[in-house]
């Protein structure tokens, strides 16, 4: 070959490329295109030297994107012509990971994939029923990821040497398993220990060829186990039995809220659910998230799985171990996080052996470490998705989504720490284009909350080589994420940007859309500090990504006994009532509670006490869901909302006419909605007609003051964003409500609705901000 028919290029490809394949892929395109040179990791993503002719060449860079691993995401691939100086390259090689001062990507934890399935259900391959088999397509990844470049050493993997088997897997660039990380098998890699109770009748147990098949018989047998997963801890127990599950709920004090469901296959999940084409896809993606969806009548779940809640939230089985159990426990489990009520999911043993004692009557251990916990994703489908809304839609981003970033159209000229909010928490930290959400982390209200957080701002700051320059964080002074914002401002000597908890969901929603313009925002939710002191959450505002005006909002309604009554709802219908009517009628709905509390909630509302005012949508449901009698104690948050919207299920909207209400100015009037509904209730209209009425009449009200703000403003864009958008009835009524009077509508598609996308958001004002 001549010297001037051969070029040397150097490409650097930036994404998710590592721990995905994507080296040995390289290497097969180069021998393909019988080009010589090398490839590496670096800490910054995949390096590249090549050279060859450059019709080769060129035809080598396009099949780097159009070729690409299944699991790798390409973000750019840029190619630099080389002098060629020394000797020329002879072969292509692989060689050893680099560290420089660049960050990759990581990909989360990935499904189990059809061949390793393959191998672990086979008698004759000798990874024959191993729990931890894994592949560069498959297994554990941000979960035991230590620092970059991922290399074995900087992982939890690094204490099982490989034996020769796995390691000539890892050293041939043709095999599935080369630089597998997680490359283990039965010889040398991690092991399952089963803790059974000592009083296990020995005949339970008999037969049964290992832990895993031992496990799955205690299952059978009605006991609780407490498993290690990929992320930290299960609570199992079987899904058929509602002895089993009464006894989970009352160890695990948890007495209403639903619990996840694993089933063996898609087809057992077709056998118990209604399943569309896209929820089957979203069950069967390597993200493995749970699905919540509809149950069948004649399910065999057990009813108290999920109490008087006709959806079920449902995954597969996306590790070895899940796909082994399954089989041989042969019924559906619950799966619901391993941990205490609010608190994060255990991931250590002796934590567990220790906090999960009283729950558990087994356990099933491994001596794979976890790193970072990470619980499980889920999402839902909205049917009544249209043109250019998103079908699927994230419920709580976490394992099989952290940490792939959400990726802006505008580069970061510093880096930033957006540190969520109180419920429902995530993390963001911004850096260049890339806004790197941590997995959910939750309710961020004790010290041991505080520390998970810290572990994952460590963890998120470690991998990924940012520093924050501007920490972003919401207007209220008491959560403790403002407190620790303000504390590492003061450590990093770095400014901080307050950002009020409304505009942070509307800037959410712009920002995975790529948007910065002006729109109306529609801000609904339960809970969200006002600048006035007030707590917000019915909001109308117009907004972009440097600022905010408010509108219009629900007007201010006592919550008599504060934090209290957003437990017991009945107090809020109760002061409503009394706040917008003068007297509370009898209501045969209410009629069971105890009339001195009703008058002390009279003299709470009368005199103000202990009665901050809230403008919350969230606290409306509440108080329409006690007065049709659904929901008058919750033992869950949104639960008396969740009621409320399964109540007008299967209502004939069309033959439903929204109520009366009025806009008087910039204030939304419910005291005629709620006239209405307590004359409904008192005349025995039937309470999923009335649960209709107050959707559409909702949805009605603000399509009304979002003309108004149309009006004033001239915007015809809608953002609508907060919790309250979680309800699929309410999110189908008021997009149709605002495409009828030819508004622009847009909705959350990447991160969440609720509080789990409010980081995306502070990070989002932060960067157009200018820091004070």
């Amino acid at each position: 070959m001549a010297a001037s028919a051969v070029e040397r290029r150097h490409i650097h490809v930036d994404g998710v490329v590592q721990g995905v394949g994507f080296r040995p892929f390289i290497y097969g395109l180069a021998v393909r295109h019988r080009l010589t040179g090398w490839v590496l990791n670096s800490s910054s993503g995949v390096d590249i030297t090549v050279e060859g002719p450059p019709t080769a060449l060129d035809s080598f860079q396009r099949a780097i994107t159009a070729e690409a691993p299944p699991l790798a995401r390409i973000d750019r691939v840029t190619a630099t012509l080389l002098p060629r100086d020394g000797e020329p390259f002879t072969t292509f090689s692989i060689r050893h990971s680099a560290t420089d001062a660049g960050a990759s990507l990581i990909a989360p934890d990935v499904a189990t994939c059809p061949d390793c399935l393959a191998e672990i259900l086979n008698p004759a391959d000798r990874r024959y029923r191993y729990p931890f088999t894994n592949c560069t397509n498959c297994g554990p990844r941000y979960t035991i990821i230590e620092a970059m470049p991922y290399d074995r050493p900087m992982t939890t993997m690094r204490a099982f040497a490989m034996c020769p088997a796995c390691q000539a897997e890892y050293d041939d660039p043709l095999n599935r398993r080369f630089h597998a990380q997680p490359n283990a098998c039965p010889v040398c890699g991690p092991r399952l220990r089963l803790i059974a109770p000592a009083d296990t009748p020995a005949d339970l147990l008999a037969g049964c060829p290992d832990d895993i098949a031992r496990a799955a018989a205690l299952l059978r047998a009605g006991y609780i186990l407490a498993i290690k997963g990929l992320g930290g801890y299960h609570l199992a127990c079987d899904a058929t039995s509602a002895e089993a599950v009464a006894r989970l709920r009352q160890r695990k004090a948890r007495p209403d809220k639903p619990f996840a469901v694993m089933l063996e296959s898609l087809e057992a999940v077709r056998r118990r659910c209604v399943v569309n084409a896209d929820e089957a896809a979203l069950l069967s993606a390597v993200s493995a998230p749970i699905v919540l969806l509809y149950t069948r009548p004649d399910s065999d779940i057990a009813p108290n799985v999920a109490p008087d809640n006709p959806m079920l939230g449902v995954m597969l089985p996306y590790t070895p171990l899940h796909h082994l159990l399954l089989r041989d426990a042969g019924i559906p489990l619950v799966m619901t996080s391993g941990n205490l009520s609010d608190m994060p999911v255990i991931k250590d043993d002796d934590e567990a052996l220790e906090k999960l004692a009283p729950i558990a009557d087994a356990f099933l251990l491994h001596n794979r470490p976890i790193h970072m916990r990470c619980d499980d994703a889920v999402w839902w489908v909205d049917r009544f998705a249209g043109e250019g809304d998103a079908a699927l839609q994230p419920l709580r981003r976490s394992r099989g989504d952290a940490p792939y970033p959400i990726r802006l159209p505008w580069a970061a000229p510093r880096q930033i720490l957006a540190t969520g909010a109180e419920m429902k928490n995530t993390l963001c930290l911004l850096r260049g284009q890339d806004a790197f959400l941590s997995q959910h982390i939750g309710e961020v209200d004790s010290l041991e909350a505080l520390a998970y957080f810290r572990e994952a701002l460590d963890h998120l700051r470690r991998i990924f080589k940012v520093q924050p320059e501007t920490i972003a964080h919401d207007l209220h002074p008491g959560y403790l994420t403002t407190r620790l914002a303000r504390e590492l401002a003061a450590a990093w000597d770095v400014p901080r940007v307050e950002v009020q908890h409304h505009h942070a969901h509307i800037a959410a929603c712009l920002a995975e859309h790529g948007r910065d313009e002006p729109v109306i925002g529609l801000a609904l939710d339960g809970t969200g500090y006002g600048p006035d002191g007030a707590i917000w959450g019915g909001e109308v505002l117009a907004a972009d990504l440097q600022g905010y005006e408010r509108l219009a909002h629900l007007e201010y309604l006592p919550l008599p006994g504060g934090e209290a009554a957003i437990r017991r709802p009945y107090r809020i219908a109760w002061g409503y009532l009394w706040e917008t009517g003068g007297n509370i009628p009898h209501l045969p709905t209410l009629s069971h509670l105890n009339p001195q509390e009703q008058t002390i909630v009279i003299q709470q509302v009368s005199r103000r006490l202990n009665s901050p005012l809230t403008s919350s949508a969230g606290r409306l449901f509440d108080a329409v869901s006690a007065l049709l009698g659904l929901c008058p104690v919750t033992t869950f948050e949104a639960q008396a909302a969740i009621a409320l919207e399964l109540a007008a299920r299967g209502v004939d909207l069309a033959r439903i006419i929204p109520y009366a209400f009025t806009l008087d100015d910039s204030i939304i009037r419910v005291g005629g909605l709620l006239e209405s509904v307590v004359r409904d209730v008192d005349a025995g209209r039937p309470i999923g007609e009335i649960a209709a009425a107050f959707h559409l009449t909702l949805a009605e009200m603000f399509a009304a003051a979002t003309e108004q703000a149309r009006s004033q403003t001239g915007l015809g864009t809608v953002v609508l964003s907060g919790g309250v958008f979680q309800n699929r009835l309410f999110l189908r009524l008021m997009r149709e409500a605002l495409r009828r009077r030819g508004f622009a509508v847009l909705s959350h598609r990447q991160v969440p609705a609720n509080d789990g996308g409010l980081s995306l958001g502070q990070a989002a004002v932060a960067l157009h901000t200018s820091p004070g």
